[in-house]
């Protein structure tokens, strides 16, 4: 399971829209070898936008390519560009790009990225106000399971950071030829709600930026102003139970990534006229794509 968790690191930058493009990549590392570098071309499906347990009442599903590079070294390079796919709205939403690097020792295995973050003028994904993030995190494999912890900070369009820290537990079945993978996985988040007070003044309570679906009126009219209560506590706001499987077929690895997400810590959200609490519901989404990857060079 060593080789597997070389690339844990990069399929827990779960913020970032590419969900099974980054869990193929733990697949490929299971099937090349440690000493060889590989470009992944990737196109999936995600039939909605969900973070840290939130998402937009107007459901925001993607289409999103990808490709990235992979050296030997521990070096990477990933780029993506997601596609907004609806009756109403259909347009390029976010493109972001990713660079890093991962390491392996034995039964650990860690590494760190950074993330930056396009997103549409007119985007209403919970995630819109988010620029960039740096995450880091280190696996240690006991065998019976692989546990994970991780850390990052997000950087808004406001002035404020959100912290954010992650543990993930996980055990991959295999077939006996290697050729399907089962990854039951349990996650819990925690973190501030800063990117959530920002969405909220952008895009929620009267606040929405373009004049597409869910837009409302299109007079003008002043904005409402939106604070959250205690939004830089450090709570718990979200456990996840995902299912992840990835199927090859020579150089292509088919996935479909089922997860329900269970949101912690209900908002409480200020304006100038009323108060409200939220009341949070479990949010079942999925996720569906195809791989190709391939070796670029080895070493003797």
């Amino acid at each position: 399971m060593k080789t597997r968790l070389i690339v844990s690191f990069i399929i827990l930058v779960f913020i970032k829209i590419n969900l099974v493009a980054q869990n193929n990549k733990k697949s490929v590392k299971q099937k090349s070898s440690e000493n060889q570098s590989y470009l992944l071309s990737d196109v999936s499906y995600i039939n909605d936008a969900v973070f840290m347990g939130r998402r937009d009442s107007i459901a925001a599903p993607y289409i999103f390519p990808s490709i990235g590079y992979y050296d030997k070294s521990g070096f990477f390079v990933d780029g993506s560009a997601s596609y907004l796919v609806g009756s109403e709205e259909n347009r390029v939403d976010l493109f972001l790009i990713s660079a890093g690097y991962i390491f392996t020792s034995n039964e650990f295995s860690g590494g760190i990225s950074g993330t930056k973050y396009f997103f549409n003028d007119d985007s209403y994904n919970v995630r819109s106000e988010i620029v960039g993030d740096i995450t880091g995190m280190v696996s240690y494999d006991f065998q019976v399971a692989e546990v994970t912890l991780m850390a990052s900070t997000y950087l808004n369009n406001g002035d404020s950071a959100d912290i954010f820290a992650g543990f993930i537990l996980d055990h991959t079945f295999n077939s006996s030829d290697n050729s399907f993978l089962l990854s039951p996985t349990v996650s819990l988040y925690a973190g501030s709600q800063y990117f959530y007070q920002e969405y909220y003044s952008t895009s929620r309570l009267g606040n929405r930026k373009g004049q597409g679906k869910g837009s409302g009126s299109s007079s003008l009219s002043a904005p409402v102003m939106v604070e959250i209560e205690e939004v830089s506590k450090f709570n718990i706001l979200n456990v996840e139970l995902s299912l992840p499987l990835q199927y090859y077929h020579d150089q292509f690895i088919f996935s479909f990534n089922p997860i329900l997400a269970l949101p912690q810590t209900s908002s409480t959200i200020i304006t100038e006229e009323t108060t409200i609490t939220e009341d949070l519901e479990s949010v079942f989404y999925f996720s569906i794509g195809i791989s190709y990857w391939f070796n670029t060079k080895k070493v003797n």
